[in-house]
């Protein structure tokens, strides 16, 4: 199944998925990208250009911290770790997408009546 355009997510979701990832367990960010689309069945591909610039806002908004380390193929990487502010807005993101959710669910219940 084709992934949906990058630009077809709900507006704060990237985020709160990375923010999901990282609650489990510090990640490099291919290794992020990897584990959503893993995740949700291939149905959701993060692209770098989408991650990087997303990770980086993380670490200014102090979402998430970082740390040069090694990944499985020996090679230079940043590892991301969530942080207490991180898991306060991944409350926040959580809430704000379920709302939304619930919305679209009584639309298409609707739609079906």
């Amino acid at each position: 199944m084709a992934a949906p355009p990058q630009g077809d997510l709900l507006p704060g979701t990237l985020e709160m998925l990375i923010l999901l990832t990282l609650r489990r367990e510090p990640l490099h960010g291919y290794a992020i990208a990897q584990r959503i689309q893993q995740t949700s069945a291939d149905l959701l591909r993060v692209e770098e250009g989408s991650l990087y610039p997303a990770l980086q806002r993380m670490l200014i908004e102090g979402w998430v911290s970082a740390e040069w380390g090694v990944s499985a193929r020996h090679r230079r990487v940043r590892i991301y770790t969530l942080t207490p502010a991180g898991r306060k807005q991944l409350t926040l993101e959580t809430e704000r997408v379920g709302r939304v959710l619930d919305g679209i669910a009584r639309v298409m219940r609707l739609a079906e009546a």
